[in-house]
């Protein structure tokens, strides 16, 4: 009883205070953008995958990569719709703790690169590009392994198996075969590239979604006014295209890393995989998949914004209406 009385005393003074909010609306974005996105990303990976291996002495005439559309035409066909949601309860079992944090930390980061400022001041542009880099950076410690096992479970029946199709039953199953056959260094494979993909690009989502909405309502970054859900979802969106746009190669190498087993690795690293890529697919291969992508991140972070900015709008009244009957 004494756990449970301290639980229900510290829940609600956690979300009195704006940390608390910012990490509860942190999860509800992410979830809202796992659930939004992911048929999406499942086709992404898929387009971003080499071509099957041809073994040596074959000869084999180039074809061009399929289409977005022919691939999700042939994912329906072949495996049926819910092939488009496999690999989702992995970032959905881990994005609501992963975006909380992501916003929380990304909070006090912009607050502390501007500690001369006032607190009804907003953080400088230059200070929300900083938090958002040292924010990407951080957050690649827990994506890296979710982003791993997601990727393995969306190819797992695309011809690119590791074992026969349905063989892993979830992510938890998924995680346990790696590190049972290429150990805690398996699991990370791909950390270094993540982290090269994620840091610049965090710095480019946050300065863009504040510079956006502050250019589509202004003034609304020092309080005059609450945005419209229209302002949420554009700039949201346009925060998620810009970064995967600067990211995106990047994030093709990576795909193909953490799609590797270490018994059938293709690729030594990052630079070989760029380099192999390159020469077997030519320089559009770094695009591939990018107008999905587009689509995607168009899509996601327009919900996760919006979801964010309302939860927190929610949390607020919540709490404020909480003191005054207290007060009353």
């Amino acid at each position: 009883m004494v756990v449970a009385g301290g639980a229900m005393e510290f829940w609600p003074e956690f979300l009195a205070s704006s940390g608390g909010r910012e990490f509860l609306a942190g999860g509800v974005g992410g979830m809202a953008g796992v659930l939004a996105g992911h048929p999406l990303d499942t086709l992404r990976i898929r387009l971003q995958q080499p071509p099957p291996h041809v073994s040596p002495g074959i000869a084999a005439a180039r074809r061009a990569p399929a289409s977005a559309a022919a691939t999700l035409r042939g994912i329906l066909r072949a495996e049926g719709p819910a092939a488009l949601y496999r690999g989702m309860s992995a970032p959905l079992a881990s994005v609501a703790f992963q975006n909380a944090m992501v916003f929380q930390v990304y909070a006090i980061l912009s607050r502390s690169l501007d500690s001369e400022r006032s607190i009804s001041e907003p953080p400088s542009y230059t200070s929300v590009a900083l938090a958002g880099v040292g924010t990407g950076a951080l957050q690649t410690l827990i994506l890296s392994p979710v982003e791993l096992v997601k990727i393995r479970l969306q190819l797992e029946a695309a011809g690119h198996k590791f074992r026969r199709p349905g063989a892993h039953h979830g992510p938890m199953d998924m995680a346990r075969d790696i590190l049972k056959k290429e150990g805690l260094r398996g699991l990370y494979r791909g950390l270094t590239v993540t982290a090269l993909r994620d840091a610049p690009a965090h710095g480019v989502y946050f300065w863009t979604y504040e510079y956006a909405r502050e250019r589509l309502h202004p003034g609304c970054r020092r309080g005059a006014g609450d945005e419209s859900l229209a302002t949420m979802l554009v700039a949201g969106g346009l925060a998620g295209v810009t970064s995967w746009v600067c990211c995106y190669p990047l994030d093709v190498v990576k795909s193909r890393l953490q799609a590797q087993s270490s018994t059938a690795a293709r690729y030594r690293g990052v630079v070989d995989c760029f380099r192999k890529s390159v020469r077997e697919e030519g320089f559009p291969v770094l695009w591939r998949g990018l107008g999905t992508a587009v689509a995607r991140a168009f899509v996601v972070n327009g919900a996760i914004f919006s979801a964010y900015e309302l939860a927190l709008r929610f949390l607020a009244s919540g709490n404020d209406q909480r003191l005054v009957m207290e007060e009353n």
